[in-house]
């Protein structure tokens, strides 16, 4: 196990670097020198099957790096050899900027994927493509041809049979607003040139992260999204944030991203309305596929934050880590006045 990095005070652990393939090298075949990049936390099964699955099926492509905030989260991964393992400090913007950092100047094509997404096998080469061709693209999305966030999740298999009847669609590159943050290929030359990275001041699971660097990218060229580099997102349920964690951040999220420049009024107003519709149709349909009490509970705490002017991606922390304790919004205001 190697932690150099640690002693020099660096904001990440390396632990493994692959030892038959590294992150530096030159071009292979005119294809931009790619990585995959994993930030996951709390799921370790999810994880470990999703490596196992694209060490298979991209056959040595490109180098895996995962950054998790603890070695645990990482158990069956950690010693593989075509893994490096970052351990960085916890929350999804952070981890991924962990990444960011360890392979500046060493990759020219980063794909970002979630622990529980499974591209198809041209994926990669499909994305490599797109940023060969049009050196005006800055960041990409793939085709998701299923997305289990949207249901009650999917299973491997059932991914592994939406895949195999997806094989040969067509590649069809449009602009698009935002990336979506399950899949999401990025041009590290702009990132090092312009210094984005992802904003930290949204915690934890960090709802609409995508948005934010999507429109800070797209500043300096186009966000496409690529029909043909398919692939499905399990949406997988364990390690998600509670009920009210999530549904603050579904209404103070945008508007801080409003705030900031990164999302339009429209969008964010659409973005929080569509949020409260859900949790207010789900409640009183008694949807039990997610939390939609603690959901509607957070968006109502995050609107009398937003009248008093005093709304904040951060706030979750405040909140209890678990559904089943109780507090206040109250309770919370009075926590707060005490640490001003």
């Amino acid at each position: 196990m190697r932690q150099s990095s640690a002693d020099r005070g660096d904001p990440f652990v390396s632990v493994g670097l692959p030892a038959r393939r590294t992150l530096s090298g030159d071009r292979d075949g005119g294809k931009f020198r790619t990585v995959l990049g994993i930030a996951s936390a709390g799921r370790a099964s999810t994880l470990l099957e999703t490596v196992n699955y694209i060490s298979g099926a991209l056959s040595g492509m490109c180098p895996i790096v995962v950054c998790v905030p603890r070695i645990e989260d990482a158990a069956g991964v950690a010693d593989r050899a075509d893994v490096e393992l970052l351990i960085g400090p916890h929350g999804l913007t952070r981890q991924r900027n962990t990444i960011l950092r360890a392979v500046s100047g060493k990759a020219d094509l980063l794909i970002f994927l979630d622990d529980d997404f499974i591209p198809m096998s041209n994926f990669v080469t499909r994305m490599q493509d797109i940023f060969l061709r049009q050196p005006d693209v800055v960041i990409a999305t793939g085709d998701v041809i299923a997305d289990g966030i949207l249901g009650k999740g999917l299973s491997m298999s059932e991914a592994m049979e939406v895949i195999g009847d997806s094989e040969n669609r067509v590649e069809r590159v449009t602009e698009v607003y935002n990336a979506y943050g399950c899949n999401m290929a990025v041009r590290l030359s702009t990132v090092s040139q312009h210094n984005i990275s992802f904003d930290e001041e949204l915690p934890l699971y960090a709802w609409l992260e995508d948005v934010d660097f999507s429109r800070s990218m797209a500043r300096y060229g186009k966000s496409v999204h690529v029909g043909g580099a398919c692939g499905v997102h399990l949406g997988a349920r364990s390690g998600r944030q509670p009920g009210v964690r999530l549904g603050y951040s579904q209404v103070a999220n945008p508007a801080y991203l409003r705030k900031k420049g990164t999302m339009a009024t429209s969008r964010a107003i659409m973005q929080i309305v569509r949020n409260l519709i859900a949790n207010i149709g789900g409640f009183c349909l008694g949807d039990g596929s997610v939390d939609r009490r603690g959901r509607l509970r957070g968006n109502l705490i995050a609107l009398g934050d937003l009248l008093q002017g005093r709304a904040s991606p951060s706030r979750i922390m405040e909140f209890p880590t678990s559904p089943t304790q109780k507090f206040t919004a109250a309770s919370i205001a009075e926590n707060r006045k005490e640490q001003l």
